[in-house]
């Protein structure tokens, strides 16, 4: 099991963090993966930046997440993280 935490403090709340939390949460419907990740919102991960939402995956966090490169986030980073837990 995963757990993944995106920001919906008040930068990343400005910077789209509801819209990535909305895109993680239809990859998850439309993967059936309900038994492998688990999502929550945190407050701020201490990685602020100008472009994009920060988002914890299990131990390590990423920033800059947008709707324009979710899709490189999710196959790259996400997947393999669910597929090494797995282990």
């Amino acid at each position: 099991m995963i757990f993944i935490d995106v920001c919906v403090g008040s930068s990343c709340h400005l910077m789209g963090s509801h819209e990535i939390v909305k895109l993680i949460q239809n990859e998850i419907a439309n993967r059936h993966l309900d038994d492998e990740v688990v999502l929550s919102g945190c407050f701020c991960l201490g990685k602020c930046n100008r472009s994009g939402v920060s988002v914890k995956v299990g131990e390590e966090v990423y920033t800059g997440i947008t709707p324009s490169n979710f899709r490189e986030f999710w196959e790259n980073t996400v997947m393999p993280a669910i597929k090494n837990s797995e282990m």
